[in-house]
């Protein structure tokens, strides 16, 4: 368990290099295309720019596209209990606690570190799940930010919004403006440029979905040693296997939050999930029971 969070912050450093490669390959495009090589310092230190702005407001857009609304303990005395025990369990500082009006069964964690962290359930969640089995969503949903998920996943995201938004920027300006004088460019060049700009997003995504994925199988290892119950925890997945459904408010860009995919299920959605299939984590977690 200590060695997959060690694990997990060194690949940290790995998926920013990954960034940083894909942010300076679309510089490159740029500076080729203008032949002008100082561009592509620009589009790295824009991008870093936008990503750390994104750093700072990202919780805040996820709390507005959700619609989650904060509670104090007078609110939901169980709910918030049950998070608040969680807290002193993990020797952490109690994060804000929020209610999501919706019957869909979810959860999610975010902020930039655990003194700024939040935490959210949504009503059909908190009305399905046992005392034990809510216990064990939101020690997953702690483990999150306890491992730093949270700001992982708030840098990788602020990375990936930066990257389509510049690769749409550049598009644009490489077919609707610019420079057109290629007769000095390679037409093979101008291609792999294109290519590049194309497949750039994509890959962010796909990086992004291999990240997601592995954190979710580490905080449900993290409930599992938190709670010392992992029966808990599989009979929440199972809940949310037979009780699953789409949230009413759906966005793609905040969906790897939560702790089960909450779009409109789809061939796309499956194939770019960011969530694991709830049976894997459900079997990893009953072979691994007798070691937590």
């Amino acid at each position: 368990m200590y060695k997959a969070i060690a694990d997990n912050k060194r690949n940290t450093v790995l998926i920013m290099a990954v960034f940083v490669g894909i942010i300076s390959a679309i510089g490159w495009v740029v500076s080729y295309f203008y032949g002008d090589t100082n561009i592509a310092y620009f589009v790295i230190v824009g991008a870093a720019l936008y990503a750390w702005i994104q750093y700072y407001i990202a919780d805040k857009l996820t709390i507005a596209m959700t619609g989650a609304r904060e509670i104090q303990k007078r609110d939901n005395p169980r709910f918030y209990r049950i998070v608040e025990n969680l807290a002193i369990t993990t020797g952490m500082q109690t994060p804000k606690v929020y209610i999501i009006e919706d019957a869909a069964p979810n959860a999610f964690a975010t902020g930039r570190d655990p003194k700024h962290a939040i935490v959210a359930a949504t009503t059909g969640l908190i009305d399905i799940m046992s005392d034990s089995e809510l216990e064990a969503v939101m020690a997953h949903e702690m483990g999150h930010v306890k491992n730093y998920d949270i700001r992982v996943s708030m840098i990788t995201f602020g990375l990936v919004s930066a990257i389509g938004f510049l690769t749409d920027i550049v598009l644009r300006m490489m077919f609707y403006g610019g420079d057109r004088d290629s007769e000095d460019k390679s037409p093979v060049m101008m291609i792999i440029g294109i290519i590049v700009l194309i497949l750039a997003p994509i890959i962010a995504v796909v990086v992004q979905m291999a990240v997601s994925r592995q954190r979710e199988y580490l905080a449900d290892a993290t409930s599992a040693m938190t709670t010392r119950h992992p029966d808990s925890m599989i009979s929440a997945l199972e809940k949310l296997k037979t009780n699953g459904r789409p949230m009413k408010r759906q966005n793609t860009a905040s969906a790897h939050l939560y702790i089960t995919n909450p779009l409109k299920p789809g061939f796309f959605a499956k194939l770019f999930s960011t969530h694991p299939p709830l049976d894997d984590r459900i079997d990893r977690l009953r072979k691994n029971a007798n070691k937590f």
